[in-house]
């Protein structure tokens, strides 16, 4: 066998990591590193395969020299026999790899490419191989390039099966990403596997997931549409004064901004999952599903300024949106970014967004938030009240602001067109407040739906009645079995306990209905 001697090579790829000159990500996976060193043995590189790079040493048959070389001999360099022949075994894998820095770009000529590339600035692998590869890579560098070869080690865990289990043949519980993507697409499983896991932590794979990010890439795909379908007059040189930008226009551009910076600084700090999860969090709650909203009835009127606006928001918003999205959906991106109005060729050499300070509004899109929250409790109360989806409601608010109290007066329009709000009233905070109506609390202001006159009190009762008398089946149920001795001394201890869940649920159901019922008799 052939080894080779680590005490030497050990000492300079030690002091690479200790000095801070290369950096683990996170930080803890330097232990592995060091401890490994710190502790090592000389390699053994030889290896019995049939395939590989063979050892470079050569075998006199005849005086018994052996020679290394760096290139193939054809006698002996002693004797000068050719009688020779070469070591059957090949190089250990990882002694190949470990040259891989520097051996892909020309080495040992200093080409161009070595000199511009190397070192290179971030090496990705997993855990598992920190010695087998990451130290060897390490020291093999130092020895012959004498520098190090990248400037960080960002460390990623395994992906494991539902179960945490590590995906094996023997458990025949592997994945095959290629029937993944042709059921769910690349893009979905490129952002399953970036989202909800931290640097260096094992994950779970569940087709759930990638499930959920299939829709995501539909939502974009129908947002994107939706954005396409109302560009037949778009003015590419327009752009609005801050003006003509209203309440909805200056909240998105100022999360824009903010998901931005957020994403710059998470990738960073090599926090992918976070960065990922804050532009979907942008695109689907934000964009999508309250913007979106807003635009629409801006756009379906006659063609003006308002048009116009809400158009160059939507453009500018959706395609630095996609530019976000574009290093884990590569694919769906730079497809609708090129249907989109744009500059350059592609979405891949576009430049990085990089938030506007002149389009953040921290003031207005606070407010906003607000009215979020408040239609938000005006759709969880007309839920509750069972109403219609598209009846109108009278809502009155007691605003605990100043500033919030003018906001709402000029806004109107977003509690009528995202909540079907017919009339809104706002009270002063010392206002008496309304009867036989149901109440949210929200940040700075309190919100009342009234009931009167909204829904059918009658048809009410009739339903809840009926709902009651099918409860109370179940209730009769549930407890002739708890109160049957036989059952109770046969059934294993977590039936027992799930029938006495049930039992409990139900009787607080019916505890609602008849609150409900009083309620009603009271309208």
């Amino acid at each position: 066998q052939w080894f080779v001697k680590m005490k030497p090579l050990a000492g300079p790829a030690m002091e690479a990591v200790t000095s801070g000159k290369t950096k683990f990500v996170p930080e803890r996976f330097s232990k592995t590193y060091i401890q490994w060193l710190e502790n090592i043995h000389d390699w053994c590189i030889s290896r019995q395969l049939w395939w590989g790079h063979r050892i470079p040493v050569w075998y006199c048959d005849d005086c018994g020299e052996v020679s290394a070389s760096r290139t193939d001999l054809t006698k002996c360099p002693k004797c000068g026999s050719e009688h020779i022949h070469q070591d059957p075994d090949v190089l250990d894998t990882w002694f190949s790899s470990a040259l891989w820095p520097f051996s892909t770009m020309g080495w040992p000529e200093q080409t161009p490419v070595l000199k511009q590339w190397y070192p290179t600035s971030t090496m990705v692998t997993g855990y598992d191989i920190i010695f087998f590869w990451v130290a060897r890579m390490m020291f093999m560098s130092m020895e012959f390039m004498h520098e190090i070869p990248f400037k960080y080690v960002f460390i990623h865990g395994l992906v494991r099966d539902s179960q945490g289990r590590k995906m094996s043949k023997s458990l025949g519980n592997g994945i095959d990403p290629l029937e993944v993507i042709e059921k769910y697409g690349a893009d979905a499983l490129r952002f399953t596997l970036v989202t909800g896991n931290t640097p260096g932590n094992d994950m779970r794979f569940y087709y759930e997931r990638v499930e959920g990010n299939r829709n995501f890439a539909n939502k974009l795909w129908n947002a994107t549409k939706f954005t396409l379908m109302n560009l037949d007059d778009y003015d590419k040189d327009f752009v609005p004064s801050k003006d003509q930008l209203t309440l909805a226009d200056k909240w998105i551009l100022d999360r824009l901004a903010y998901t931005e910076d957020y994403v710059s600084n998470n990738l960073d700090k090599f926090e992918l999952g976070e960065a990922a999860d804050s532009i979907y969090n942008f695109a689907w709650n934000y964009f999508c599903d309250w913007y979106i909203e807003t635009a629409k009835a801006r756009l379906y009127g006659e063609h003006n300024d308002d048009r116009k606006v809400t158009q160059y928001v939507l453009v500018y918003t959706l395609t630095r949106m996609l530019a976000l999205l574009h290093p884990f959906m590569p694919f769906i991106t730079e497809h609708l970014w090129q249907h989109l109005p744009h500059e350059g060729e592609t979405l891949a050499r576009a430049p990085w967004p990089k938030a506007d300070e002149n389009l953040r509004f921290p003031v207005e899109s606070e407010q906003f938030d607000r009215i979020m929250d408040a239609i938000k409790a005006i759709r969880n109360m007309r839920a509750e009240a069972n109403v219609a989806p598209n009846k109108q409601c009278h809502i009155q608010n007691v605003v605990l602001r100043d500033d919030l109290k003018k906001c709402l007066e000029e806004n109107k329009e977003y509690f009528e067109k995202l909540a079907h709000v017919e009339t809104m009233d706002i009270l002063p905070a010392d206002a008496d407040k309304p009867e036989n109506a149901l109440t949210a609390v929200v940040t700075g202001m309190e919100i009342y739906l009234e009931l009167k006159g909204l829904i059918d009190t009658a048809k009410e009762k009739e339903r809840i009645e009926k709902s009651k008398a099918s409860l109370e089946k179940e209730i009769a149920r549930t407890s002739g079995k708890l109160n049957n001795k036989g059952f109770l001394a046969k059934a294993p201890e977590d039936v027992v306990k799930k029938e006495q869940d049930k039992l409990a649920e139900f009787e607080e159901k019916m505890k609602s209905l008849n609150e409900r019922l009083a309620f009603l008799e009271n309208l």
